[in-house]
């Protein structure tokens, strides 16, 4: 799934980091050894633009409308034939995609093969956004201060890495241990464990003298992902002494409406950057945990992760329901590394903000 404008298959950890401030595209695709035909069911869904009151408040993603946008003129039909012949080369079993636009809602939204709009997707790194809006909202309650040592909520773990904050953590600026070059880098296992919980991992990693050596000082170097993600979830869990199901259940289900929106642990799987075929799509074969993978243990379907989309195009509203303030948005989906060290994600010019 991408959240950010380019195309990533899920199981990719390394998707490009751009916000496009009209429209954000979504595009979902499971790996699969044969090609199904592809099946168009595009929909015409076009909700009511904002009221006109300075400042483009929110709207409702499923309202009824009278002024509909005829998707057929719109020329969203050159998208297919690309779609297509990317399922084609990767022999993929389908995809799946939706546009959507901050005052017209879901814009365009097809499926090919074996998906439909109930199709559940893990979503990897597209989950950083998610995890990252956790802390946000926390910091806009009060409860947790993105920008204090994390040793002032947990201090009996926290103190071992003074220096470190939760806005370090959440922009993969805190020193720790990134995913490469070892994804398995052993120090840091826990991320990957199923049978145990974020606090204890948390803890692990924030504690172990094993990385000692390939620690680095806070804000001065971009590390991508990793076990610092297991950390700021841990940190979220602590301070609001909520699990990160409940904090994902209150902050976005609820209040968006969503069907499907989890979090699992991607170890039940094995290791490797590839989308686990055993997965399927089958919700049934996920194995309960208390320690997800918070960087990239998201699974959703393409509607849910749709309204989501919109919420941040729509100053953090879901229809009439607050999820994120404004500044949060801007907060997340602005270059953070590039002004505090001069650090870049992907070569130059390439910024990170909080999950973007």
């Amino acid at each position: 799934m991408s959240a950010n404008g380019d195309t990533t298959v899920p199981g990719m950890h390394f998707p490009r980091r751009a916000l496009t401030a009209i429209a954000l595209v979504l595009f979902t695709a499971s790996c699969s050894g044969d090609t199904t035909d592809t099946t168009d069911s595009t929909t015409d869904s076009a909700p009511a633009p904002a009221a006109d009151n300075g400042d483009d408040a929110a709207t409702d993603a499923g309202s009824d409308t009278e002024d509909t946008t005829d998707v057929e003129s719109s020329g969203f039909a050159a998208i297919s034939p690309v779609v297509e012949a990317f399922i084609e080369e990767e022999g993929l079993n389908g995809a799946g995609i939706a546009i959507v636009h901050r005052e017209h809602g879901v814009m365009h939204e097809e499926y090919w093969g074996d998906f439909d709009a109930d199709r559940v997707s893990l979503i990897a790194s597209s989950s950083k956004m998610i995890a990252a809006g956790v802390l946000l909202r926390l910091h806009e309650d009060g409860v947790l201060d993105l920008d204090e040592p994390i040793g002032a909520v947990v201090a009996d773990w926290g103190g071992d890495n003074p220096d470190i904050t939760p806005a370090h953590l959440v922009s993969n600026s805190s020193g720790l241990v990134g995913l490469g070059p070892n994804l398995l880098y052993p120090p840091y296992l826990c991320q990957w464990t199923v049978d145990t919980t974020l606090q204890d991992c948390g803890e692990t990693v924030l504690t172990t003298p094993d990385d000692d050596a390939d620690v680095l000082d806070p804000d001065t170097t971009f590390r991508y992902g990793g076990a610092q993600w297991q950390a700021a979830g841990a940190i979220a869990e602590a301070a609001s002494g909520k699990s990160w199901a409940e904090l994902i259940d209150e902050i976005y289900v609820q209040p968006c409406e969503l069907r499907t929106l989890g979090f699992l642990n991607l170890g039940q799987f094995g290791g490797g950057f590839g989308y686990p075929a055993s997965f399927g799509a089958g919700v049934d074969v996920i194995v309960d945990t208390e320690n997800p993978n918070i960087e990239g243990g998201g699974y959703v379907t393409v509607p849910d992760y749709a309204a989501l989309l919109l919420m941040h195009l729509r100053d953090g509203m879901c229809g009439d329901k607050h999820v994120l303030t404004a500044e949060s948005l801007d907060r997340a989906h602005s270059d953070r590394i590039g002004p505090t060290y001069d650090g870049d994600s992907a070569g130059a010019g390439w910024g990170y903000g909080m999950g973007w």
